[in-house]
């Protein structure tokens, strides 16, 4: 019966230390990151290929450090879709900290010179474009950020 007690007494303590750290004493919620989209680059436009680059933005609000795994991205004019793709660069963004990456892109706007010359032609009318992507992070608990730029040219 003395060896059991000291058991017991053991285990309650380790059960009620155990269920202290997941409440999370003196530590905030946990908060998504926020991605954004600083600036487009022009690199290279030719005829049959232009190329781009997009700046992103991280921004983890947290006290831990966050993994991003990648990015997925379209890029639309209209109901046109220009460009889309994925990023599989993977990095670090420190806690209460920001990164910036570059995501390079690819299209070739030759193949949509017709509907894009018709939406030109309409004067005063404005051209809408869409950015959407979709963040991935975290290692063991995956988990994913959505990105959605419109505008209008």
């Amino acid at each position: 019966m003395t060896l059991t007690f000291p058991r017991l007494w053991l285990l309650a303590l380790l059960l009620g230390t155990l269920s202290g750290c997941s409440s999370g004493w003196g530590s905030r919620a946990w908060q998504p990151p926020q991605l954004r989209l600083l600036k487009v680059e022009t690199v290279k436009v030719q005829l049959l290929q232009q190329d781009f680059k997009l700046h992103f933005e991280v921004d983890n609000p947290n006290d831990s450090r966050l993994l991003v795994r990648g990015l997925r991205y379209k890029i639309m004019l209209g109901e046109l879709i220009l460009a889309e793709d994925q990023v599989t660069d993977w990095f670090l963004v420190a806690g209460h900290s920001h990164e910036i990456f570059v995501v390079p892109v690819r299209t070739n706007l030759w193949r949509h010179a017709k509907p894009i010359a018709q939406k030109l032609k309409q004067r005063g009318q404005p051209i809408p474009y869409r950015l959407e992507g979709k963040l991935k992070t975290g290692l063991l608990f995956r988990d994913s950020v959505r990105i959605g730029v419109d505008g209008e040219i």
